[in-house]
């Protein structure tokens, strides 16, 4: 063996041994844990794989470029959610929970190793350009995705604001591949979209992600309504890809008495094992409240939509939730990249698993563009046609003619939001229900 690789060995040696040190230090069940012969035997073979590499490669390698490289899949082998993040990555994460950030507005995950979206945010680039919940990215740009990494594909999707790129969707509803064209943009979400009151003094609020701020901004909202009479309230989770498990504890609790589960945690490390339970001092108590959820509502969504299901505090209305119920801890390393792993799943109060199920809604209604066999441009005319039925039949029963189309085109309503509709039928049918009660 040449001089240059016994140095080489020796170094590889330095570090496998500081990493398996590391690895037996942090061990909580050594029964549970793989034999250190085994360890050993594993961590030598990689070693002699960098070597090799290293050595006999076509061009010169850069050492942390192999590390990088292993890392990241090594993570990726676990689940679809566990990540190795750069230091690039780690910080562009801890700027997205602030809330502002540069990109589409997408959330995605690895779906049984596909690129899949978990929701587009409301008022984005990505939703703007009709990108929807579970919507597989085959390609960016003509390019495939195929056993791509999510830091991978997050710096893909990333770019100057107005700069433009092409994504390749299997939409499986529809069964075709869609190239959509997103034109990128700075993205500032606010937690609370909007916080009205709509008829018979229902309260109605739009949250479109947990972060820091949201438990503050969600009480100064409900504050609001209370004071011009709010006796009933509206939740809309609706797209919301979650956020951070504290804020989602803190909403949920905002709206149990004391002492409820929320949430709990189970995961292989003792420290995992978590019940969270409610603390709030003046909850918002004895008023008919509704949740709406859709396909595009996952983690913190389902984990408020769990705890007031179970807790019988609120009907959940809309359609089954996306079903993104595991935890992960992000833990820095000492070059400024950081570990994104799955440490433990969520679930329910009455112990139900919300991982790869979310959440079935009491009420369960399809939303106006959730029609199974039909195509979004079906789906569109149909819609044009009601409205315009709707506009025919109201200028009728007032005596008034149709007489200038183009100006009836103008004055087109939205198209009718079924499961907000039939959350406000709900609400009114439970206060006539108490009325009658008192």
């Amino acid at each position: 063996m040449t001089r240059k690789k016994i140095i080489l060995w020796m170094a590889a040696g330095a570090v496998i041994l500081s990493f398996v040190t590391f690895i037996f230090a942090k061990e909580d069940k050594p029964k549970e844990s793989p034999k250190k012969d085994d360890l050993y035997k594993e961590v030598e073979l990689f070693a002699g794989t960098v070597s090799i590499i290293r050595n006999d490669y076509v061009s010169q390698v850069n050492s942390k470029d192999l590390i990088y490289g292993a890392l990241k899949g090594m993570l990726m082998s676990l689940d679809s959610h566990s990540q190795f993040m750069e230091p690039e990555a780690f910080n562009e994460m801890k700027v997205e929970t602030e809330g502002k950030f540069g990109g589409l507005g997408i959330e995605v995950t690895l779906k049984e190793g596909i690129l899949t979206i978990i929701s587009p945010v409301e008022d984005t680039p990505a939703f703007k350009a009709g990108l929807k919940p579970n919507d597989k990215i085959v390609k960016i740009d003509g390019k495939s995705t195929r056993d791509v990494t999510l830091d991978d594909a997050v710096k893909k999707l990333r770019g100057e604001p107005g700069t433009s790129i092409v994504l390749t969707i299997l939409r499986e509803d529809e069964k075709k591949f869609l190239d959509i064209t997103v034109v990128r943009g700075i993205i500032e979400i606010k937690s609370i979209k909007e916080a009205v009151i709509l008829e018979d003094k229902i309260g109605y609020v739009k949250l479109v992600e947990f972060q820091e701020n949201t438990p503050k901004d969600l009480a100064k909202a409900l504050a609001t309504l209370r004071a011009k009479g709010m006796d009933s309230l509206i939740l809309d989770l609706r797209n919301n890809p979650g956020g951070l498990l504290e804020t989602s504890v803190k909403v949920s609790e905002m709206f149990l008495p004391q002492g409820k589960v929320i949430v709990s945690t189970k995961g292989r490390v003792k420290d995992q094992n978590t019940v969270y339970k409610s603390n709030y001092g003046r909850p918002y108590l004895g008023f008919p409240f509704v949740v709406l959820v859709n396909e595009g509502s996952a983690s913190a969504s389902e984990i408020v939509a769990g705890a007031l299901k179970d807790n019988k505090r609120s009907v959940i209305v809309g359609a089954k939730t996306f079903g993104k119920g595991s935890v992960q801890t992000v833990i820095p390393l000492s070059d400024g990249s950081a570990l994104r792993l799955t440490t433990a799943e969520y679930f329910t109060p009455d112990g139900s698993a919300i991982n790869n199920k979310g959440i079935i809604p009491d009420v369960v209604v399809a939303g106006a563009r959730e029609i199974k066999g039909r195509s979004t441009e079906e789906q569109r005319l149909i819609e044009e046609e009601l409205v315009e039925k709707e506009i025919f039949e109201r200028q009728e029963l007032k005596g008034e003619g149709v007489e200038n189309p183009e100006k009836t085109k103008e004055q087109k309503p939205k198209a009718r939001d079924s499961q907000l509709e039939s959350a406000v039928d709900l609400i009114k049918g439970i206060k006539a229900y108490e009325a009658l009660n008192k």
